[in-house]
C-alpha cells in the first residue's frame, strides 16, 4: 500500500472515532454535557487569565460559574447531617467549613473542609462524608473543657491533651482544677489523675504548680504547700495521706511539707509557730539551768 493509501485510511479510521465520540456525547444528559462544555471554556479563560496575570480575580469567578453549573445540575448541597456537636452550633459549624446555600456537592473538598473544621481549637477530630447527588454527612469530637491553666499571669481554659480552647474565663469553669506553670498544660492530666486517687487530699488542693517544668507543688486551700518528687509523686502522695489520717497535717500552723525525700519528711513552721516554738525552748532551756543550780 502506497503512501496515499495508508493516509486515505488513517484519514477514515480518524473520522470514525470522531463519529463514535460524538454518539457517546450526545448520549450524556443535556445538563451535563453543559458543564463539561462551559468547563472547556473557562480552562480557555483560565489560560488567559493567567497568561495576563489575573489568576485570582479570575480564579474567584471561574469558581461562582463551576459552583453555580453544578448546583444547576442537581449537585447543590441540600442536606446536612451533622452529629457530635454540642458546643458548637450548626452555624458554627458551617461557617468554619464555609459552606453556603450556594456549595454544590460536586466541586466540594472533603478533605479541605475536615482541615477547617480541625483548625478550631474545640474541635478534636472530624469525618466529612459525601453521598451523591446532594447530601452531606459531618461528624466532629469535640474537645471537653478539663482544667484551668495559668500561665504568664494570665488564665486559660485547656482541654485534657492541653489545647487552649477557652480564653475567657466565666462561672462555668469556676469548680475546674487549676494548673499553674509553663509546661504544666501538657502534663495536668496525668497529674490530675493521680490527685483524683485520693479523695481527702484532692478537696484540699487548690492548685497544682509545675516547678521548672519537672515536678510538682500541691497548693493547698488553706496556703500550705506540698513539694512532691520529680519521680514516684504517687509514693509522696501516699504518704501524705497518711500523715494527714494520722498526724492531721494539713490542718497544723505550718507553712510547707517537703516530700521530695524518700527517707524523710521535711516540714517548715508558721513565723507564729516559729516564734511560738522558739520562746518554748528558750522556757524549758531557763527551767532546766534553774533545775540544775
Amino acid at each position: 500500500m502506497n503512501g496515499r493509501g495508508r493516509f486515505a485510511l488513517s484519514l477514515t479510521r480518524v473520522v470514525r472515532a470522531a463519529q463514535g465520540l460524538h454518539a457517546s456525547f450526545e448520549r450524556i444528559p443535556s445538563t451535563v454535557r453543559t458543564i463539561f462544555v462551559v468547563t472547556l471554556l473557562l480552562a480557555g479563560a483560565g489560560y488567559g487569565a493567567v497568561r495576563d496575570h489575573h489568576l485570582e480575580e479570575a480564579g474567584a469567578a471561574l469558581r461562582d460559574v463551576r459552583e453555580a453549573l453544578a448546583n444547576y445540575a442537581g449537585f447543590r448541597v441540600a442536606e446536612v447531617a451533622l452529629v457530635g456537636n454540642k458546643r458548637l452550633t450548626r452555624e458554627d459549624i458551617f461557617g468554619l467549613a464555609g459552606i453556603t446555600d450556594s456549595t454544590s456537592l460536586l466541586f466540594l473538598d472533603a478533605a479541605a473542609v475536615r482541615d477547617k473544621l480541625k483548625s478550631t481549637a474545640w474541635i478534636a477530630d472530624a469525618t466529612v462524608l459525601k453521598l451523591y447527588p446532594d447530601r452531606l454527612h459531618i461528624a466532629i469530637v469535640e474537645r471537653q473543657p478539663f482544667a484551668l491553666w495559668q500561665v504568664d499571669g494570665r488564665v486559660v481554659v485547656i482541654a485534657a491533651d492541653g489545647t487552649v480552647v477557652e480564653k475567657d474565663i466565666d462561672a462555668r469553669f469556676a469548680d475546674f482544677p487549676l494548673v499553674v506553670g509553663r509546661g504544666a498544660e501538657s502534663r495536668a492530666r496525668d497529674m490530675i489523675a493521680l490527685i483524683d486517687r485520693h479523695p481527702a487530699i484532692r478537696e484540699q488542693v487548690q492548685a497544682l504548680v509545675l516547678v521548672a517544668e519537672r515536678r510538682w507543688n500541691l497548693r493547698m486551700r488553706n496556703g500550705i504547700d506540698v513539694q512532691l518528687p520529680e519521680f514516684q509523686p504517687e509514693r509522696a502522695l501516699e504518704q501524705l495521706v497518711a500523715l494527714d489520717r494520722d498526724k492531721k497535717i494539713l490542718t497544723r500552723d505550718i507553712e510547707s511539707v517537703d516530700l521530695r525525700l524518700a527517707d524523710r519528711v521535711t516540714v517548715r513552721l508558721s513565723e507564729t509557730s516559729a516564734r511560738a516554738r522558739e520562746e518554748a525552748m528558750k522556757e524549758l532551756t531557763k527551767k532546766k539551768k534553774g533545775g540544775d543550780a
